[in-house]
């Protein structure tokens, strides 16, 4: 944009860069995730299932020992079998392993049943776990953290578990027991050559001891780095119309580039170091077979070992050194695991902002109202959003919060609805300290019904049900009834069993509303909150809807807050917050007498008429006036300047103007709101601003052709009126006199500028 604008920045501005990934347990450097960490975590998953984990562990037994006699049967076959002749037991030995083959087979099929159906409870219970810790989590952390990372928890983390779970036991325990029972059997056979082989095993851990851990890391930045290129592909996707229309495609394809070079980097790091951990043990195994074969032809031929010795320890070194093979081979799904493993325990140690006490008491129905006493409160601890808030809400009061964006009157709800608590002072209802109590009774006795109510991909029916899941079909009908929807939903295909569609894309907004208003009477709410339930909606849609409001409203306590004045009129007690603070209260003409904060605000925003269908706006000349450039113009002037103004209607996340854009036309908000973003590098924008009714910017546009210094993008369904500059001039043709007055305008602004300039430069 190319000047300063009329609004408000919010919560000190925000920064859009790379996607927010989950911090690590209260933001402490991160310690080393290894997999005897790994295998701790699994090990509490099991513990519910450890008879179903001992039968298993004893199928394992027998297949050890049975890969274990087989080898050492070679002894006996050689020495005395064969060497010896003595046929019968050849014979018996020979029955006795394909015996034990079968009986080995056998359990093994049961052991393999047994697992599979152990390692899917466990997977389960982890998803579970996880989930149920989402459903924990205050709002707070859901501000904080992007929705792509999360889900590559519940993939790629969640499938990395998986693998090394379903691995561990044909790769990791068999294997490992196998290598002890075979040991044990080389010392039985002969002292001298297992004490050399026992090199295998300097041998084999000093290369994954040093690879292992570098894996780990790697294997961690992977999967950081596959949740923060999911993040980048979710936002695309969901942004396709802007950038479809914008034609950003490749400037997406530039930052999804930055951000695929990485994750290509890190799974090199992860390839490579798990394959020297497999490396690195392999060598050294087939070195040492060479070895132990040249000492041990050497005993024999010297008669230190028999025949039937030496083949039998070569068979058990031969199956030992398998084994480790296979171990080691393991370790980089261990590796992998580890790392998805620690991104799964970061969700764990992420603490409630909000939890209940111990004693936490059920609130009892409200009868005397909400009071906020000495409430101070602020998102973080750079910032307060409240400042010493006093007020009593009276039990059967409609009580409306309005204020510029970043005044505080959403954190009122927040806190009502115990989302966040206060940092000093608190909220009570009928004198017990929100804190005290149960959020499931506090929330019991409300109803809610946001900007943009979120709908599930289900039925009608089931939508409104959410409101109260054991409601019967009548309540939900008089629920709609009374929600004005009844005849609508009774019209559709199906009636109240019709799919409504991901987010309720098959309903008109207005429709949508009405379900979530639905939704909020089922539950017969004794507070019924209202959080901008309005403002998305065209002007014929929103009458008709505040009309219901303020009729299922009768005999409740009301709390809405909203940006737009008009929705307020005929609120009991209109609050009027600035800058976290309570400046008045008062019925809407009682403001209007006081000639205070809320006139102005009510001025700005009340120089508009609408269609119904909200296609069509006219700002009146005396709102014009207002406007520094225009305030020198004469009542003629200003009745042909309003007739110059178009209608614009934007939705949701349009990007109407773009930084580094030639200016060339004024703007007025209407209806709607808009955030002003800086982008002071690539990929990384800042905002600076919240624009809203009445609000307007580019006044500069009209003066000059200079590049937008930053971006507008609405944030919600917006109507504003635009000024070509072209159509400027010819005003300006009229009124020659006017030039003079820009000009100054102009100098004013430039000195403006400059002066920020320097103070921000200033070390002070």
């Amino acid at each position: 944009m190319d000047e300063s604008s009329s609004g408000r920045g919010e919560k000190g501005g925000k920064t859009i860069a790379a996607p927010a990934t989950l911090p690590s347990a209260a933001a402490e450097p991160r310690v080393q995730f290894g997999i005897l960490a790994l295998l701790g975590c699994l090990a509490r998953f099991f513990r519910p299932y450890w008879r179903r984990a001992a039968i298993v562990v004893v199928g394992l037994i027998v297949e050890m020992a049975f890969s274990s006699a087989l080898p050492f049967s070679f002894k006996f076959i050689v020495d005395d079998g064969l060497v010896g002749k003595n046929h019968s037991l050849l014979i018996t030995i020979i029955i006795a392993l394909a015996v034990g083959a079968l009986a080995v087979s056998v359990v093994g099929l049961l052991r393999d049943f047994l697992f599979a159906r152990l390692a899917s409870q466990i997977l389960r219970d982890l998803r579970a776990s996880m989930f149920e810790q989402l459903q924990r989590l205050s709002i707070d952390f859901y501000g904080r953290t992007n929705a792509g990372d999360v889900l590559s928890r519940f993939s790629g983390d969640i499938v990395s578990v998986e693998n090394a779970l379903v691995s561990s036991i044909p790769w990791g325990v068999l294997p490992t027991l196998d290598v002890f029972a075979n040991t044990l059997l080389l010392f039985w056979l002969d002292w001298r050559l297992a004490l050399v082989s026992m090199l295998v095993w300097p041998l084999c851990l000093l290369g994954p001891r040093f690879f292992a851990p570098r894996a780990v890391d790697a294997s961690y930045a992977r999967k950081q780095d596959e949740g923060g290129t999911l993040a980048v592909v979710q936002e695309n996707i969901q942004s396709q119309p802007a950038v479809k229309v914008l034609n950003l495609q490749n400037e997406a394809m530039r930052i999804f580039g930055i951000r695929n070079s990485k994750l290509a980097e890190s799974v090199l790091k992860v390839s490579f170091f798990s394959a020297m951990v497999e490396r690195s043990a392999g060598v050294s195994i087939m070195l040492l077979q060479v070895l132990v074969l040249a000492i041990g032809a050497w005993m024999t031929s010297v008669d230190l070992l028999s025949v039937g010795t030496l083949t039998a320890f070569q068979a058990l070194f031969l199956n030992l050194s398998i084994s480790l093979s296979y171990t080691t081979q393991y370790v980089p799904t261990l590796v992998q695991a580890a790392g998805g493993m620690e991104r799964i325990n970061e969700l764990f140690a992420v603490v409630p902002g909000v939890v209940d006490k111990p004693a936490a008491v059920e609130l009892p129905q409200l009868v005397r109202g909400v009071r906020f006493e000495s409430v101070s409160f602020g998102y973080d601890e750079a910032s307060t959003v409240l400042r010493d808030l006093n007020i009593e809400l009276r039990a059967t009061e409609s009580v409306a919060f309005v204020g510029a964006s970043g005044s505080g009157k959403s954190t009122v709800l927040s806190l009502l609805m115990r989302l966040y608590e206060p940092s000093a002072g608190r909220v009570t209802l009928d004198g017990v300290d929100l804190r005290d109590s149960t959020q499931a009774s506090l929330r019991a006795q409300m109803g809610v019904v946001f900007q943009e109510s979120f709908l599930f991909n289900a039925s009608v029916a089931e939508n409104i049900r959410f409101g109260r899941l054991d409601a019967t079909r009548d309540e939900i009908e008089n629920a709609a009834r009374a929600a004005e929807i009844h005849e609508v939903i009774a019209a559709l295909p199906e009636g109240y069993d019709s799919q409504i569609g991901e987010r309720g894309g098959r309903l008109s907004g207005g429709q949508r509303q009405r379900i979530a208003i639905a939704r909020a009477i089922l539950r017969e709410p004794r507070i019924l909150v209202l959080d901008e339930a309005t403002s998305a909606l065209d002007p014929g849609t929103e009458s008709a809807i505040n009309a219901t409001l303020a009729r299922i409203g009768s005999g409740r306590m009301v709390v809405s807050v909203t940006h737009r004045l008009a929705a307020a009129v005929n609120a009991d007690r209109i609050c009027v917050l600035d800058k976290g603070r309570l400046v008045e209260s008062g019925s809407h003409a009682e403001l209007l007498e006081h000639n205070g904060h809320y006139k102005r605000l009510w001025e700005k925003q009340s120089g508009f008429q609408l269609s119904p269908s909200g296609e069509q706006a006219i700002v009146a000349p005396e709102w014009l006036r207002r406007v520094k450039l225009f305030d020198q113009l004469d009542d003629r002037l200003l009745r042909l300047l309003a007739t110059l103004f178009a209608t614009e209607r934007h939705p949701e996340g349009r990007l109407i103007i773009h930084q580094g854009d030639q200016a060339d036309r004024f703007y007025i908000i209407v209806r709607g709101a808009v955030e002003v973003l800086m982008t002071e590098e690539p990929g990384t924008e800042r905002r600076v601003a919240v624009l809203e009714d009445g609000d307007h910017f580019g006044e500069i546009a009209l003066l000059h052709s200079v590049p937008r210094t930053a971006s507008v993008r609405t944030l919600m369904q917006s109507t504003l009126l635009s000024l070509q500059r072209q159509q400027f001039e010819l005003l300006l043709e009229q009124a020659p006199e006017l030039r003079a007055r820009i000009d100054s305008v102009h100098c004013e602004r430039l000195i403006a500028s400059d002066t920020n300039n320097e103070m921000m430069e200033s070390p002070a």
